[in-house]
């Protein structure tokens, strides 16, 4: 026998389910493979039918000895190879048909996994990504996944197989002599309990390696993005003093994994080594007294490996089981976790025209659904309470307020990316919670302060307002905003590559794109996070002026950073503290000597220091 390598994936304290947990999770994942259920029987049949042939093999060459060399039977020996032949030709390609059965339907499993959950992730609300790092949603479509990629395209058929070859590799030398399986059977509990005696060693000691792993990969991570503050105070050598300690302990933590398998892996060599000493002598005593014969001593010598073997390759195995198992919790997990902003049955569209209204108005954030860990975390603090405003149908009206006084919680409620704690948002009559959400989709569009852009070209961008619009729809969005000649300035024009988060675009470039989307959705109601607040001076114009093109004739919700923006719209409403403090015209509010006309002193004092 050789020992194989172990599985060094290590897992994490998550990685380990308790059985109630693991129960769950199998008859779960057994209703999802209901779809798969005929690939899968035709793959149990195979797989079974391969391991007849393996556990054949030593039986064979028990009848070629038996048969043809004691007997002097050419004839029978010739039958006994060529039938040993044919198995094996037989078992190897029935292994090949299983792996290849396997993966298959492992794979299309997985497609639909990962299609399943982005679909679902995109389905959650705002307040999902609030409290959940995305990060740690990567991870369910990253490591959680290749956790059960690894499962299907390695352990499973390993897994199966080994248990089935040990279970049938017991019957069959009990069934041809127990007095020869009483030896075997003495030898295989000292690896049984070896092999337990591993697993646990070796979970904590991969544990430990994970734990250390991170700590390593954080100080580099850290020590590579602070590299300039480093370098400035000349603090290298003690940086890379830190990275020796972290990395020697990750050093030692392998070294024990090592150790582990030092001890565990010869051992079983050795036991194996004993095994075939014991089948040996007893089997020599056996024969001698015709008890059994010389053949199938040596089919009990050959079917001691198909005993050991699977053991040693099922202890290997179990992390990745756990791993897999962990992973899938993980993914159900996140899967039940149900959107915050839901539609309601009977949900209707909203109409095309109306006011926007917001009656008394109440909201605060977190209390809601429990994280990916279960945990419900604590209602804030009130950001907004009682407020009540009314947008008219044509009307613009901008939000202004310092920071953190509610302002763009206000726009979000009035957008329905959160549902309020009091109070509602209606527009035309219809409370907001009770539209469709693709009606509110059509009707209140965001666009958001920063310009986010996908990767792939201006023109794909631009198409995600709406989906399937056709060039011709595109050419006139960007005809309405009067931006032609701008983007025709582009190396491709429309058809020039953005790159990643449009790296190749300035920030006023990517808010042109950003409203040309806007405008090819075509909403009666537009939500802007002001867009010019974060712009150079040479772009800021084009902005302003493809904004005004866009906001006419529609209800405009302004989340003001800039007070000149304000100047511009129908009323201004001020927003302090979580209240509305004060609402109207410019110049009426200039003129009341309120709370806004105090922040526009400010900011016009601010703007004559530190003009644009």
């Amino acid at each position: 026998m050789r020992a194989g390598r172990v599985d060094t994936s290590p897992v994490d304290d998550d990685s380990r389910l308790d059985r109630d947990s693991a129960r769950r999770v199998l008859r779960r994942l057994s209703r999802m493979l209901v779809p798969y259920r005929r690939a899968i029987l035709v793959a149990t049949v195979v797989l079974v039918a391969q391991t007849g042939c393996l556990l054949a093999g030593p039986a064979l060459v028990r009848a070629g000895v038996d048969n043809g060399l004691v007997a002097h039977d050419a004839a029978a020996l010739n039958r006994a190879a060529l039938a040993y032949l044919i198995v094996a030709i037989i078992g190897l390609v029935l292994g090949r048909s299983v792996i290849w059965l396997v993966a298959r339907t492992g794979e299309r499993f997985l497609r639909e996994l990962r299609e399943r959950l982005f679909r679902h992730m995109t389905s959650l609300s705002l307040d999902f990504f609030d409290r959940e790092k995305t990060g740690r949603l990567v991870s369910r479509m990253t490591s959680d996944i290749d956790a059960l990629q690894e499962l299907i395209s390695q352990g499973l058929v390993m897994f199966v197989q080994n248990f089935l070859i040990f279970v049938g590799a017991i019957v069959v030398i009990v069934s041809m002599s127990w007095q020869l399986s009483l030896g075997v059977l003495l030898i295989v509990p000292p690896v049984v309990f070896a092999s337990r005696w591993f697993r646990t060693r070796s979970n904590l000691a991969y544990l430990e390696v994970r734990e250390r792993i991170g700590e390593n990969l954080a100080t580099l991570q850290e020590g590579l993005e602070g590299v300039r503050v480093v370098q400035a105070f000349g603090q290298e050598r003690g940086w890379i003093k830190r990275f020796h300690s972290t990395n020697e302990n990750q050093y030692e933590a392998n070294l024990e994994t090592v150790r582990i398998s030092a001890k565990y892996f010869p051992f079983v060599e050795f036991t194996g080594v004993v095994g075939v000493a014991v089948i040996v002598g007893w089997g020599g005593v056996l024969v001698d007294q015709s008890v059994v014969s010389v053949g199938t001593v040596l089919a009990f010598v050959l079917y001691l490996n198909n005993l050991f073997e699977p053991i040693q390759q099922l202890s290997q195995l179990y992390n990745t089981v756990q791993s897999a198992g962990a992973a899938l919790h993980k993914i159900f997990g996140l899967l039940d976790t149900a959107p915050s902003i839901g539609e309601k049955p009977g949900a209707v569209d909203l109409p095309n025209q109306g006011a926007l209204e917001v009656a008394a108005v109440t909201f605060a954030y977190g209390g809601d659904a429990p994280d990916l860990d279960g945990v419900i975390h604590p209602l804030g603090p009130e950001v907004l309470r009682d407020v009540s405003l009314s947008v008219a149908a044509g009307e613009r009206v901008a939000l202004v307020g310092p920071t953190g006084a509610g302002k763009s919680t206000l726009a979000k409620l009035m957008a329905r990316f959160y549902d309020p704690r009091g109070g509602a948002v209606s527009f035309g009559g219809v409370d907001l919670r009770n539209a469709t959400l693709s009606s509110l989709r059509r009707t209140i569009v965001v666009v958001p302060q920063e310009g986010f852009l996908f990767a792939g070209t201006v023109r794909d961008n631009i198409r995600i307002g709406r989906d399937g619009a056709s060039d011709e729809a595109v050419d006139v969005a960007v005809a309405a905003l009067g931006l032609e000649e701008i983007f025709a300035a582009f190396p491709d024009g429309l058809d020039t590559e953005v790159r990643e988060r449009g790296s190749r675009l300035s920030a006023g470039e990517k808010q042109l794109v950003s409203l040309t989307r806007a405008a090819l959705a075509d909403p009666p109601v537009l939500v802007l996070d002001e867009a010019t607040s974060n712009l150079d001076p040479g772009t800021e114009h084009a902005v302003e002026r493809a904004m005004d093109r866009l906001t006419e004739g529609r209800t405009v919700v302004v989340v003001a950073h800039r007070l000149s923006t304000a100047a511009r719209c129908d009323r201004i409403a001020v927003v302090d503290n979580g209240g509305l403090m004060e609402v109207g015209s410019h110049d009426e509010l200039l003129a009341r000597g309120g709370r806004y006309a105090t922040l526009y002193a400010a900011w016009d004092a601010a703007s004559m220091h530190h003009p644009a």
